[in-house]
Formats: C-alpha cells, structure tokens, sequence
C-alpha cells in the first residue's frame, strides 16, 4: 500500500469495545471511516450517529459492497474467523480484537486466507501497547529487578447486569470469561516469561447471579523462564487490573488501572530499613506517578484503552509502509491454543453443572421465587398438599431441595424466555413470586418486568388455568392517603412511579402486564398484593420503622404511623385459598393484618426480641423533609436519582388504613396467626 495513499476502513461489530476503535481511528489524518455493519442495525446506526460515520449497514457482505482496505472484526469471538476470512476474501487487511479466534484451526484458515490473498492480519493484544505495561517491559530489559520468575496478574471485571431477552454469548458459555479476559494474561505472561509450557485451572464456586458462570478463576502457569498465576474475578470491588513481577533482585507493582508502575529492589541496607525505604519510595512514586497521569488524561495525552489505539495506529502505519503488524497471527496462535485449553474446560464444567438440573417435569405446579423469603415458605406447604412442585432458580437452591425427589429443579433465568418456557411447560398451575428487590436497573427489568412478561406468554401458549401473581402494595398512589380513608382494591395506582425507586417502578409495570393480558387476552389470573411481610425467619425493623445506629434506634416521625403488616404463614393461607379459588378473572387481592401496629409498638418488640437496650429517639417529619429535599437538589444537580425525595418519604411513611374485606369475603380468608401474637411469641422465645 503507497504511504500516501488514503486508507478506507470499515467496522464489524458495534458492541462497547467499537467506539475505541472509532476514535483510534479518527487520530489518523489518512484514513476514512466508510461504515459500521452489526446485525443489529439500530446498533450499527447509533455508532454511525455518534461518530458521524458515513454509513450503518446490516452485515460485512453490505459494508464490503461499500469499497475498503481495511476490516475491524469486533464481534463475538466464535464469529472472528468467518468474519476475518470474509474480509479477507473480500480484499482487505484485518485488524481482529482478541481473541484472534477460537480454536487454532480457525487460526491457521485465517493464516491460509490472508497468505492467499496477500493480506495483512494484526490481532489486538492491546495491554502489550499499554503505557504500564510498555514501562514495565523496559525496567525488566535494563536488569533493574534482576531476573524475572514469577508473574501474578489479577483482573476483577464487572459486566453489564443481563436485562432479559436473548442470552448474551457472555451468560451462555462457561469459558466466555477467559476467552475475553484471560487471553490478556496469557500474553502478558508470554512477553514477561517466554513460551507458555504449561497451565492448571481452578474454577470458584458457580455464580448466584448468572453471569458469569464462574466468579472467580485461578489458573497456574509454567512459563519458559518461571511460573505465572493468574487470577479473574467477578466478585471483588473495587475493579482491580494489577500486575505483580518477582524479580532475583526486586519486585514490580503494574497497577493498570491505578496508572503507576512502582518497585521495590533489593540494596544494601539492613532489613528492616530497606523494608521501610522501599515503601517510603514506592509511595512517593505512585503519588508522584498518579498525579502525572491524571494531568496527561486531563491533556488527553493518556488516553482509555490507550493501548489498542496505539496498536491500531502502529498498524496502519506498518500497511502504508509494508511492514509485519505489531501483533501476527503466528505471535497469536499459541495464546490461543492456551486460551482455548482452559476455557473448554470451563465450558464442559458448565455443562455438567447445568445438566444436574430437570429439562423436563411431571409436577403441575410450578412456583418462581422460590428460594426467596416468602417463596420457601409457601413451598413448604405446597410440597404438603402435591405431590411434586416444580422451581425455577437462577442457582444451585442447595442439597436440601436438589435431593427432594418432590422438588424438581430447573435451572434458568425469568428473564430469558426459553428458561421460562421450559419451566412453564406442562403445568397448571404457576405461583409467580419471583421479582428483584435490589439490585442495579437492569436486574429490576430482567426478573420483575421481563420475567413477567415472559410467564405470561408462556402461560398464555400453553394453556395453563391458573396463574397466582404476587404483586405489591407499592403500587398504589401511597402519597394521596389521608386519615379516615381506608385502601380498598379500587384505590388508584401510584401516577408518578419514576419518583418511588425501581421496585414500585417495576412492580407497577408487572402488575399492569398481568393485568393487561387479563383484560386483552383472556388470561386466568389472581393479583395479591400483601403488605409489608414479616417472620421469624426475617428481621421486621423496616426503614419505615425506623433506622438503628449504634446504640440508638431513630424512630422516623412521632412513631404513631401504623404499618401495613402481614404474618408470612397469614400469607401462605391466602396465597392458597386463592390458588384454590374461582377468582382468575384478573381479581386484585389487598392482604393486610387487620391488626396493625404502629412503628412505636414494632420498635418494642424488637428490642424485646434481640434482647439489647437501645435508646429510642424520633426523628421530626420537618427534618425528614428538609433533608430529603436537600438530597434531592444535590442528586439532581449531579444527573442522578436521589435515594430518599420528598415524594418517596410521604410515599413510605404517613396515616393509612387498609380495607381488606375482598379477601375475607371472597377467600373466606383471615389471619389466622397475625403479626401481633406471632411477634409476641417471638418475644417470649427469645426471652427463655
């Protein structure tokens, strides 16, 4: 290629890593950005907008048509060969991002490919351009630490929380974690160590959340030149990118994302001292180098993922001058061998795990929630009076039910609608309980909103009779009760639920999915809405109630509100006369105890119950006010939803009575324990 020709490139891929890759490239004053091509084109199309690319296409075939030199493949790695090969044939340079593919064999087809067609291949082992990492290679060459024979390199990484739909390729495959993020240390491994011999994998325990599979992974490696450890979590914060170098005469501190590089060295000094002149030392340096590097990033001469658009830029400059790319196929293929070796043994460990799981049931009954609060106690009675219940659990529920030949397990997410499906099949009966209560936005919208939505179609596609949705009392418009105005089920729903947090947001939007399909597509269901649940399995000192600090409990207003409680096994007797009644026809259920307390008496009985003196302070509603608001200004000021505003404050606490005649009457229901003996009793226990 003539340096003074113009270069046309082109995207494959919009995921995260793609906007990088964008403005690496827009530092070049010889290339033109032609397009983007995703098969989601929405995606493709907002990556165009953004970065005011030419264009947005469908597929590489579409983004081929549009004439190029050169093709970025960053999509899934089980796509990087097809994709490398077709650009390739297609007439133009590739750039891969890691992994280069996923099987040595794609490796040397795309090798064949590029030596066919005259084509040069460079794969993006990015951290071997990082700034760090560059300065630690140097400090190893000049002798500084001796030499090098051991490197321990740990990764604690965060993915964005699954929402729902198609599983992402990250939720289904076990060895997704170290295809995407142990092929860095495997290479760095390389550059410090010399020719990876050898490498054991040690998988953590499997994940509670799903994603991914595994939290935390070990693998031991042996190196031509000394032994390597790495390490990959998905359950340590803050997110740490660190590298350790042992050295014959001293020790390297890469703090990748702290932006320093520091060591401690062997002198001459007696111990203790050169402990203490060492630290001394390498905590002025990273002071020192931190400082600095804030100013560069501030000046934009340090850049996010500055590596990769080093690389690119080496990259295109190697084409224009007919050079190797930084990174070869070749320098890649063994990293890739080792990549592949331990993450198929992660992918076969997900296997075995997922198939201790049922596919297929006999039980008619299916409850989700099931190892939630209220869900393991209504499973308890179920199991009573079926003969099998089926659960769906996004993990391992325990020995406890995984042996209990009346328990069938499946193993999946609400939010994925094959899991639910799957689960649902069969059955007429289904106890939906299963919801998020905390957690990050997109947890909210997978098993509230999504797992909803996804019961209710496939309740709707196989016939099943009776649905049970749990709902909430969060739903209601809280803020406009007053005293003397009992809640019946007629009672609005809350107008403004943006301003209540995600669980009212989400569980209003649930509700109104089950609600809809009743009324528009003639789905049998019953809506519950319980109150606040308590138990003796579960602490019943709500923020509503108020918020114990030290050797204080804050009471929040005069302490005269009462709370809208209800006894869990008062709840299991309602959830089941339901199931065993005429009432699918959309009817909502309100399920209070008659017999409320106010938050002065719940503050009594848990002091009673923990056995501990505290002294009792009320916190004065002005105050509350003030500050909620105060809170609300700030957050609003930084972009965010404040935690307590106002509106949620008055939602939360205030004088309301609930009417829960509907049930009695229609379920022949009433407590049966109620929230005051069974507090009472609870006290007494605890007193003997």
């Amino acid at each position: 290629m003539k340096s003074t020709q113009r270069i046309k490139a082109g995207i494959v891929g919009a995921g995260g890593i793609s906007e990088f890759h964008v403005k690496g490239l827009k530092r070049l004053p010889f290339v033109d950005i032609i397009g983007v091509a995703d098969v989601n084109e929405d995606r493709a199309r907002n990556l165009a907008e953004r970065f005011k690319l030419s264009g947005h296409f469908s597929s590489l075939a579409r983004l081929l048509e549009a004439g190029l030199d050169v093709v970025h493949v960053l999509t899934p790695p089980d796509t990087h060969a097809e994709n490398a090969i077709e650009a390739i044939k297609g007439g133009c340079h590739v750039l891969v991002e890691k992994p280069l593919a996923t099987s040595v064999e794609d490796c040397d087809r795309i090798a064949a490919a590029a030596k066919e067609a005259g084509k040069s291949v460079c794969v993006g082992h990015s951290l071997l351009r990082d700034p760090f990492i560059v300065k630690a290679l140097q400090i190893v060459e000049s002798g500084a630490i001796g030499g090098v024979i051991g490197v321990d390199h740990f990764r604690s990484q965060f993915y964005t929380p699954y929402a729902g739909g198609p599983l992402p390729y990250q939720y289904r495959e076990g060895g997704f974690p170290f295809r995407d993020l142990g092929v860095h240390s495997l290479y760095l491994l390389e550059a410090f160590l010399g020719k990876i011999e050898e490498a054991l994998l040690q998988l953590g325990p499997p994940s509670r959340d799903g994603c991914p599979t595994y939290k935390d992974w070990r693998v031991f490696v042996r190196c031509e030149r000394g032994m390597g450890q790495i390490y990959l979590s998905w359950n340590v914060f803050p997110l740490q990118d660190v590298l350790v170098v042992h050295g014959t005469r001293g020790v390297m501190r890469v703090d990748i994302m702290g932006m320093s590089v520091t060591a401690r060295r062997k002198g001459r000094l007696p111990g203790a001292a050169e402990r203490i002149a060492n630290t001394a030392n390498e905590g002025r340096r990273m002071m020192t180098q931190v400082t600095g590097n804030v100013c560069k990033v501030l000046r934009k001469k340090l850049l996010r993922y500055h590596g990769l658009q080093t690389i690119i830029a080496e990259f295109y400059e190697a084409l224009r001058e007919g050079r190797s790319p930084p990174v070869t196929i070749e320098q890649a293929r063994p990293v890739i061998d080792w990549t592949e070796r331990i993450a198929r043994q992660a992918d076969q460990a997900k296997q075995t795990y997922v198939s201790r799981f049922a596919t297929r049931g006999a039980a008619r009954t299916l409850l989700t929630g099931a190892t939630g609060f209220i869900g393991k106690h209504l499973l308890k009675r179920l199991l009573a009076e079926r003969d099998r219940v089926r659960i769906l659990v996004r993990h391992d529920p325990g020995d406890d039910l995984s042996h209990d030949n009346r328990v069938e397990v499946f193993l999946g997410d609400l939010g994925n609608a094959e899991d639910v499906d799957r689960a649902v099949e069969g059955t007429t009966e289904i106890f939906h309980l299963g919801a998020t209560v905390e957690g990050w936005a997109e947890e909210f919208q997978c098993a509230t909103i999504a797992g909803t939505q996804n019961i209710v179609e496939s309740a709707l596609r196989h016939g099943v009779p009776k649905l049970i949705y749990m709902s909430s009392l969060s739903v209601i418009h809280a803020a406009a009760a007053h005293k003397g105005r009992q809640i019946a089920e007629d009672w609005p729903l809350e107008p403004y639920p943006e301003s209540r947090g995600l669980y009212s947001q989400t569980k209003l939007a649930a509700e109104q999915i089950v609600a809809g399909a009743v009324r528009e597509r003639k789905l049998p269901a019953v809506i519950l809405r319980p109150g606040e649940v308590v138990g003796p399995d579960r602490p019943f000192l709500s923020g509503a109630v108020a918020i114990e600090t030290g050797k204080r409990l804050v009471i929040l207003g005069n302490g005269r509100f009462t709370l809208p409680l209800i006894w869990v096994e008062d709840l299991v007797d309602a959830i089941l006369a339901a199931a065993n009644s005429d009432l699918f026809d959309g009817t909502v259920l309100h399920l209070v105890d008659p017999a409320q307390l106010s938050q002065d008496e719940i503050a009594k009985y848990y002091l009673a119950a923990i056995g501990k003196r505290k002294r009792v302070v009320h916190a004065p509603l002005s105050l509350l006010y003030t500050a909620a608001f105060g809170a609300n200004t700030v957050f609003r000021l930084l972009g965010r939803n404040a935690p307590l505003t106002p509106y949620r404050l008055r939602s939360a606490i205030g004088r309301r009575e609930f009417d829960c005649t509907a049930a009695m009457e229609s379920l022949g229901w009433s407590p049966r324990v109620g929230v005051r003996a069974a507090l009472e009793t609870m006290v007494k226990r605890e007193a003997s």
